[in-house]
């Protein structure tokens, strides 16, 4: 008897610590993750949400110090309706609404006239402070409905990372950006507030508990820095504005884990007001969706595969003539200037093309095509923004092509790629031979106000890392000696870095020959410990021929900027 009390006793304990853990759960959705809806839903003259007006997840930004800045966030508000059959008169109405806030007349009184139409809404994302105005107003035939709008509180600052939410028929979705590769988890529907507090707390259980926390409603979590995000942008904005290119673009990575803090293009747009926008062309990401011939950034690759595959050493001398002929082409220096017997140290500080053809020989076409596919540059990168493109290596085929196609991919022609791929490619030089994984969210931020990361698929070796610091410090010597004479060369840090001066090919075949090129940059710093690697690019600058003088400085800048921000210690 006594054990069967005791077992009852317990029973009943258990039962009680469950209903009391239910009821202090769900007075948390309630007060604190609910809190604000709920004191919206009891304001006077309240009328249920129209359909558009849909909980959607914020996207966050991620500071230095690992504070959430909100760059997409739902906003909440008012926006005012009439029954025109109530309404005593017109005129006075609109009289007295748009004294307290502009309203169009137009509308206005067109909206008034319609007596078989018992709801037509005549303004929009008004404050509580407005709507409150209103309501002390008493006017007969208005309404006050509770509204929700999606805002980007940073402008244009992102917006090709973040996106825009527009209509798809009837329906309000991500549009671009992350408002659109991660739709399914943004889109949170109708905004209900009278949940079963059992469903509430499992669903909750099943997005801390899943494998895959982006398949679960949630907020999305990012590696943009905003100041980071911003000074990328300032600089591109001064290289638009000095050298009028078609469009520019840059990346800021940490090039051993592929976490992205900054990404982002020329011309842009604000996505609050997107639907001004004339050219959208603007809401793409040029960095994902495009791919272009990069010219000499390719080159350290081209030299890492030849140093890799023990066909050269930084040591192998060569006699550069200026032109070659390959398969009856002509392949020459920029400059067309022979230099005689030169070790390949020189292929990157003069960025000697015939040097890239020579090294790509000797690597062997065949072998040479294989670094070429394991660097990536035929297959998309994986990173989380939309409609990213492949490179194109067809004209390399499988290594049994015309030899001209491989002596001119090894200095970045008549193959392209994304600069997402490329960032990935060149990323290996910075990381012991080993290509990150770019990406942009970091984690998954639930109503429970817990953050669960988002998983990223390890890294895979393509160089060995001996080859990658044999080409590192042969990067710092072209910018501590070549770049621009060595007047970029720091006395604290060391830097690896190129420039790419590339032909902007014709459709049907060929090139332009008018002068147009489009310009390329990477560095990554400090060079033998790397924290970030910049890529830049501008297509068709006007002013100056090559991207030594385009973009040598703003990547500076940039550079500057973020030894400063990070308080990055020097390393020689």
């Amino acid at each position: 008897m006594k054990y069967s009390l005791a077992v009852r006793t317990r029973l009943l304990s258990a039962f009680f610590i469950a209903i009391a853990l239910l009821l202090i759960v769900r007075l948390y959705f309630v007060q604190i993750v609910h809190g604000k809806e709920y004191q919206t839903d009891a304001v006077a003259q309240y009328v249920d949400q129209v359909s558009d007006a849909l909980r959607r997840g914020t996207i966050y930004f991620t500071t230095r110090d690992n504070e959430l800045v909100a760059a997409a966030v739902m906003q909440t508000g008012w926006k005012v309706a009439i029954d025109p059959k109530e309404i005593v008169s017109a005129t006075s109405t609109f009289n007295a609404l748009n004294a307290i806030t502009p309203i169009d007349q137009v509308r206005f009184m067109q909206s008034a006239g319609k007596s078989n139409d018992p709801y037509e809404e005549v303004a929009f994302q008004l404050s509580d402070d407005v709507a409150d105005q209103i309501r002390a107003k008493k006017l007969p035939g208005v309404i006050l409905v509770a509204d929700q709008w999606r805002t980007y509180p940073a402008h244009e600052v992102g917006s090709n990372v973040v996106g825009f939410v527009g209509y798809q028929g009837d329906t309000k979705v991500g549009m671009s950006g992350l408002e659109r590769s991660y739709q399914e988890t943004l889109s949170q529907g109708p905004a209900t507030l009278y949940v079963n507090p059992f469903a509430e707390i499992f669903t909750n259980i099943g997005s801390l508990l899943s494998f895959d926390p982006a398949s679960h409603e949630g907020s999305v979590v990012t590696s943009i820095e905003p100041k980071v995000q911003q000074q990328l942008e300032t600089t591109l904005d001064d290289v638009m504005k000095e050298y009028t290119p078609e469009f520019a673009g840059g990346i800021v990575m940490d090039p051993r884990t592929g976490e992205i803090y900054a990404i982002g293009d020329r011309p842009s747009f604000d996505p609050n007001i997107y639907n001004l926008v004339t050219d959208n062309s603007v809401f793409g990401n040029k960095l994902v969706e495009g791919r272009y011939e990069l010219g000499s950034i390719m080159k350290p690759l081209t030299m890492a595969a030849g140093i890799d595959s023990h066909a050269i050493t930084p040591e192998t001398t060569y006699n550069d003539t200026g032109c070659i002929l390959v398969s009856t082409y002509k392949v020459c220096n920029y400059d067309l200037k022979a230099r005689g017997v030169i070790p390949m140290q020189q292929i990157l500080s003069q960025s000697l093309n015939v040097g890239a053809s020579f090294v790509a020989t000797h690597t062997g076409y065949p072998a040479f095509t294989a670094y070429m596919k394991a660097y990536g540059f035929q297959s998309k990168t994986g990173v989380d923004l939309p409609n990213e493109v492949s490179g194109d290596l067809s004209p390399l085929g499988d290594g049994q092509g015309p030899a001209v196609n491989y002596d001119t991919a090894s200095f970045g022609q008549g193959i392209s790629v994304s600069p997402i791929e490329m960032i990935r490619a060149l990323s290996a030089l910075a990381n012991q031979g080993m290509l990150p994984n770019p990406h942009v969210v970091t984690g998954i931020k639930f109503d429970s106000g817990i953050t669960r990361s988002v998983p990223v698929a390890a890294g895979t070796q393509v160089l060995r890392p001996e080859t990658a610091s044999a080409v590192t410090e042969m990067l710092i010597k072209v910018f501590d000696t070549g770049l621009l004479n060595g007047k970029l060369k720091q006395d604290h840090y060391t830097i690896a870095a190129k420039t790419g001066t590339a032909q902007i090919s014709k459709t049907g075949g060929g090139y332009y020959a008018d002068g147009t090129y489009l310009h390329s940059f990477f560095g990554y710093f400090p060079a033998r410990d790397p924290r970030f690697i910049i890529f830049l690019f501008a297509f068709k600058p006007h002013g100056q021929e090559y991207a030594s003088a385009t973009l040598a400085h703003p990547f500076m800048d940039i550079a500057q900027f973020l030894i400063n921000y990070y308080n990055i210690p020097p390393d020689r």
